[in-house]
């Protein structure tokens, strides 16, 4: 046994690391929340009272038109970050609280050691 392996290193452990596919699923859900008005935008729908905001209410607190506003919920939705209904006219979003808690858990130090 060589000195570097009775100290610990090389020893196999990439099968305790992020796998593949949960490390490229993270970078898409970090990509989308790499914005900040992406991340004003969850927080904007996050707290709404009702748990759900019109896209005709997230113009304005983040000071940009409408195909803008469209483009990052759309970049969140893709992420599956949050949730659109169409209802008449105007989309509406919400959180998706079991994907956040997805991502929360592979961010967690245990997790992110598998």
């Amino acid at each position: 046994m060589s000195e570097r392996t009775e100290l610990g290193c090389c020893e196999p452990f990439t099968e305790s690391a992020l796998s593949e596919p949960a490390a490229v699923e993270l970078a898409a859900v970090f990509k989308a929340l790499a914005d900040p008005v992406r991340l004003r935008l969850l927080s904007i729908v996050a707290s709404a009272p009702t748990g759900e905001a019109c896209a005709c209410d997230l113009t304005e607190p983040v000071g940009r038109s409408q195909p803008t506003v469209s483009h990052h919920m759309a970049a969140l939705v893709d992420a599956g970050l949050v949730q659109r209904e169409q209802r008449g006219r105007w989309a509406w979003y919400r959180v998706d609280t079991d994907r956040l808690d997805q991502v929360r858990g592979l961010l967690t130090t245990e997790s992110l050691s598998r």
